[in-house]
């Protein structure tokens, strides 16, 4: 897992590869955190092979309230997970 963004201008890119797993997706939960509530942020998951639905649970709790997030690599039952959880998605990602 990766993040980089030079500046505060410029958005924060998270990737996540392999396995989405709780500690996976608390990898990222720290990484939203330290980017703070009004960074734009770029959340990659297209090189990951295996999604687990708790891992997409703690992920949805983290996008819960926030704004300026955009998620890449979502499958159709991760997205459907994020829609029974609250949170709006469209056919092929998640833009908050």
């Amino acid at each position: 897992m990766a993040s980089t963004g030079a500046g505060e201008r410029q958005p924060m890119i998270i990737e996540a590869n392999g396995t989405f797993d709780v500690p996976a997706a608390e990898r990222v939960v720290r990484q939203l955190l330290e980017a703070g509530p009004d960074r734009e942020v770029r959340v990659d998951l297209t090189q990951v092979r295996d999604f687990h639905d708790m891992g997409v649970a703690v992920l949805a709790r983290a996008l819960g309230g926030r704004r300026h997030v955009a998620v890449r690599g979502l499958r159709t039952h991760q997205l459907r997970l994020l829609r029974y959880l609250g949170i709006e998605t469209d056919d092929r990602s998640l833009v908050m």
